[in-house]
């Protein structure tokens, strides 16, 4: 339980007097706003600054292991600065390198033609291959961008996108290739769970994360949880786990272009040797975390942990999981938990899925507005994924380091 130090903020700092103004209805009159500030030391001692104020944008994820990212998607670069990365772990950026290879476009002819290295640039906090203990940020270099292709899009909002809603929180928006809701933006997270591995692993080696595709419109790759494995997943172009379910999955993303479409799906992950213990009740349980950190991905409309809504279908004494002793180890004969029991994990493999919209953008001229409120048609135009998931699959085992680097961080300050 944090400990409020200070209910205002020093004066110099003058939040008090901050006044912002409030978004503007239709025929009023901007309102003030005035903030107020505190200090909260957290259960790990750690001193914040919580400014009560309207945030321009929540672009910060992580409680001790804490990255910001940062960069549009036609900007000149995209990245990410990590705090409360512990000195001693050694990390390279050919390793972070690999990460951003599995997400970068241009992989196969069912992703974006956008040529993109995707070449990462360690700018601090590593020397000599080991990291220092202080921020670390990495930069990716944008090369291919083509903004004209988005000319027509500077005033009128694209279907689905979320064009309308930055004007309507913001008043601006960077409308080239989508900005900050571009899933460019996206580069900075793999980047930097590819630290967060490096830390996690140092502290458990044999932890592991391995997501595919579960699904991809109606079809189904029939391959059980616990026989996936990650050459499987990498030895096809869609990342499933299974290769005659790929070649069907892959038909259906190229038919879905072809006709100006697109297609969504599951994507399933599992955490294996994942130790007992990690994750705080009440409000930061360690699948309410995944879901905050699987959610925060672009076009991921849905998250379930264990049985998820197959639980409903259950009475209680189909669905609890008998514990059992295995040696010394207590186990459980069942998995309908998924690995996490009142918010903390049990030892068993942490079992998620993930269900992602299709691709928002589409060759085929769709109904919208402008954005001076008149009707108006429109048509895709620029370099898309007709389908997102097999470039999300790398995006979702990212976020599962993160969650789970912090979580195992923050266990070592729990409990002497």
């Amino acid at each position: 339980m944090g400990r409020t130090l200070h209910g205002g903020c020093p004066a110099h700092w003058r939040c008090r007097d901050l006044r912002l103004p409030a978004p503007r209805a239709s025929g009023g009159s901007a309102q003030a706003f005035t903030g107020a500030c505190t200090f909260v030391l957290d259960s790990c001692g750690v001193s914040r600054y919580n400014p009560c104020v309207l945030q321009t944008m929540s672009s910060t994820f992580g409680s001790i292991f804490n990255v910001s990212t940062w960069g549009e998607s036609h900007g000149v670069g995209v990245g990410v600065v990590i705090d409360g990365c512990p000195a001693g772990v050694p990390i390279s950026a050919e390793q972070i390198q690999a990460e951003l290879d599995r997400r970068r476009p241009g992989q196969s002819d069912i992703v974006t033609p956008r040529n993109e290295e995707d070449r990462v640039e360690i700018l601090s906090g590593v020397l000599d291959g080991i990291t220092l203990g202080t921020p670390i940020a990495l930069s990716v270099r944008n090369k291919d961008h083509r903004s004209s292709a988005y000319d027509e899009m500077q005033h009128i909002y694209r279907p689905s996108h979320a064009d309308y809603c930055y004007d309507a929180k913001y008043g601006r928006r960077a409308w080239a290739g989508g900005g900050r809701a571009s899933a460019r933006e996206t580069i900075g997270r793999v980047a930097a769970a590819a630290v967060a591995r490096a830390v996690a692993q140092a502290i458990v080696p044999e932890l592991d994360v391995i997501a595919w595709v579960q699904q991809v419109h109606t079809i189904i790759c029939p391959t059980p949880p616990a026989d996936v494995t990650r050459s499987s997943v990498e030895s096809n172009i869609v990342r499933t786990a299974d290769a005659a379910t790929a070649a069907a999955m892959a038909a259906a993303i190229r038919e879905a272009r072809s006709q100006g479409d697109s297609l969504g799906g599951i994507i399933a992950c599992t955490v294996r040797h994942c130790p007992p213990g990690l994750g705080d009740p009440v409000f930061d349980k360690l699948e309410a975390t995944l879901g905050h950190a699987m959610l925060s991905i672009p076009a991921c409309k849905g998250f379930e942990v264990g049985s998820g809504f197959r639980a409903t279908n259950f009475r209680g004494s189909e669905h609890n999981d008998p514990f059992y002793m295995e040696g010394s180890r207590v186990r459980t004969r069942t998995n309908n938990s998924g690995g996490i029991q009142g918010g903390i994990s049990n030892g068993e493999a942490i079992l998620m899925r993930l269900a992602f919209k299709p691709t928002a953008t589409l060759m085929l001229e769709q109904n919208t507005v402008d954005d001076a409120h008149r009707e108006v048609t429109l048509r895709g135009k620029g370099r898309h994924d007709a389908c997102v998931l097999p470039r999300a699959v790398p995006i979702v085992e990212a976020m599962a380091w993160l969650v789970l680097c912090d979580h195992l961080l923050r266990q070592r300050c729990c409990r002497i």
